[in-house]
């Protein structure tokens, strides 16, 4: 059996020969497709630094700040584009933290940490924001919440700078498409960050004016805490043959369900977001997992339900996350929130019309099997979705529109559980077709593809340590159009990670290599490109091209920090030091 010590001793070889430098994080993603040669303005949203507080023991304590937009960019809300640009520094021993932005109460970008060094780690994220024009063009609040806990063994604190930049139109970039209104589905706090937790279900009373004459749904959901290693849940017809303390139950499919007044209006197969403090804290510097710094989310279209709204009366907009059992349960929890982007009419007179066609279960199709022996354990979970919903909405200028909204989904995840949960593997595919038609021309298309392949194989197991190896091969896979006003894109990444990790009463410590393959085009004909390696906390290949490449930032990559202590991993189950397999 592999020795836990002699990979830490290892370790602690080449510490001496590794210089101290800040380590500068990254998150694989194309730079914002904006103008290149447009006046810009920029100004600072927040500052979150050692010059006021950082965000230290931070939780419930969100930093919330005044906005009004700038006068010197042409005028207000005519931009060509926007973006906000993050920059966080920290360092000490600390988990990755969930940051969610909200504005307007409206949750526009949630984010998630590295895990610092105690040499110091840097990151700068830069976000395309221009769907989001119709709340920046007015004054409003602006809220970043980023818990953490500072104690005597966590002494990470995170110092944040948020900067807006925004784009003039000209000649070449006219002002960018944007709908006549926004509306969240959100717990509407003032205080706190506007996503809520789930179970139970999330609902709120919407009411939209009666000239609506086109929804666009935008979903933000994540797992947490029991719910955080989703696709590593076992169906509960088979969680007892697992030693106890191996995973959780609940099964391993998840899916985001968007209700109207009860009724399904769409749903969404979520990618699995594996954040930098996951099973494996080693792979993820200084390269994070795709997601984890901007975490994906999920369109639908909910004009169908237009004629619906257009009443004019409150109307109950639910979301929750449903999983393959039985009853439908799942663990705690996942932090979900959303939006409505709003189209209306500019006669001002009442939407009419009629859903035509409601082809929509309220859940999905499920099918689970598995095997067992004396000494494995396999179980498959595979869904599959059907939804179709139509509908003949007629604008009080008298015009009419044929909408069809289509959701055709599968989903697979196998688990094996080998040589008495020695070895723990997954392999997970969701894939899709999302598309919606306006009399006939395609208005939102999502065709996605999420392959995820992980195993971990326990080495060395006692009351003092944990030492494991592990590999992840995870893919993001989408053609997206989330509305006719938003651009549209074609993004493929993957990554490849394999690390060894020790968690140890006298410290926690890895190693891991890290390589990304990425490509981004869209329908503006921006394209981007970029192939980079890392290996034991450094960048080892770099290489980028396409028409955004000389937009991004020009950065000298250090080499690692001189030190790997980071925080114990989060194992699927929860497991720790002590309690087995």
């Amino acid at each position: 059996m592999f020795s836990a010590w002699k990979f830490v001793e290892t370790v602690f070889a080449v510490l001496p020969l590794i210089s101290a430098q800040v380590l500068v994080d990254l998150q694989v993603a194309q730079p914002p497709p904006v103008p290149s040669d447009a006046k810009t303005c920029t100004m600072k949203i927040l500052e979150y630094s050692v010059c006021r507080r950082t965000f230290g023991n931070s939780y419930y304590d969100p930093e919330i700040v005044s906005y009004s937009p700038p006068t010197d960019c042409g005028t207000v809300g005519s931009w060509a584009a926007v973006t906000l640009s993050f920059t966080v520094t920290s360092n000490g021993t600390q988990y990755d933290r969930l940051g969610v932005f909200t504005f307007h109460n409206t949750e526009i970008w949630r984010t998630s940490t590295p895990e610092p060094t105690p040499d110091g780690i840097i990151w700068t994220y830069t976000k395309d924001v221009t769907r989001y024009i119709p709340l920046f063009a007015k004054p409003g609040t602006f809220l970043l919440e980023l818990d953490n806990i500072v104690t005597s063994t966590l002494t990470g604190e995170y110092s944040t700078t948020l900067y807006a930049t925004f784009y003039a139109t000209s000649k070449n970039y006219p002002t960018a498409g944007q709908s006549n209104l926004i509306v969240p589905i959100s717990t509407m706090s003032d205080t706190l960050a506007n996503d809520a937790s789930v179970p139970p279900a999330f609902s709120l009373n919407v009411t939209l004016p009666q000239n609506t004459v086109e929804i666009y749904a935008e979903l933000y959901a994540s797992g947490n805490g029991e719910e955080e290693f989703w696709y590593y849940n076992t169906a509960n017809e088979y969680i007892s043959d697992l030693p106890p303390g191996t995973t959780y139950g609940e099964g391993p499919f998840r899916e985001v369900r968007l209700l109207v007044d009860g009724q399904l209006a769409g749903v969404a197969f979520p990618y699995a977001v594996i954040f930098t403090g996951g099973i494996n804290p080693a792979v993820w510097q200084p390269i994070t997992a795709y997601g984890a710094i901007d975490l994906p989310t999920y369109f639908l279209d909910l004009t169908p339900f237009a004629p619906v709204f257009a009443d004019g009366l409150p109307h109950n907009v639910t979301i929750d996350v449903a999983s393959a059992e039985a009853d439908h349960a799942i663990n705690p929890n996942w932090y979900v929130s959303g939006l409505l982007q709003v189209v209306t009419d500019p006669s001002g007179e009442r939407t009419t019309g009629q859903m035509i066609t409601y082809n929509a279960q309220p859940y999905a199709t499920t099918q689970t099997y598995g095997n067992t022996d004396a000494n494995d354990v396999n179980v498959t979970v595979n869904a599959q979705r059907q939804i179709c919903i139509e509908s003949m909405v007629v604008s009080g200028s008298g015009q009419s529109n044929h909408v069809i909204f289509e959701q055709n989904l599968d989903y697979t995840n196998t688990q094996y559980y080998l040589n008495d949960t020695y070895t723990q593997n997954v392999a997970q595919i969701s894939s899709g077709s999302v598309k919606s038609t306006h009399n006939g021309v395609p208005v939102v298309i999502d065709n996605f593809e999420y392959p995820l392949f992980i195993n971990v194989t326990y080495l060395d197991v006692t009351d003092t340590l944990i030492t494991f190896f592990t590999s992840f091969d995870h893919s993001y896979n989408r053609q997206l159009s989330p509305a006719p006003f938003i651009l549209a894109s074609d993004t493929t990444e993957r990554q490849l990670a394999t690390g060894y990790f020790t968690i140890s009463t006298v410290g926690n410590f890895g190693s891991g290599n890290n390589n990304n393959t990425f490509n981004y085009a869209d329908s503006e004909h921006n394209t981007y490109s970029r192939v980079v390696d890392a290996a034991m906390n450094e960048i080892v290949y770099n290489q980028e091209s396409g028409s955004l490449a000389s937009s991004s930032s020009s950065v000298s990559w250090p080499v690692a920090p001189s030190s790997f202590s980071v925080p114990p991993a989060r194992l699927p189950g929860g497991k720790r030091i002590g309690n087995g397999l």
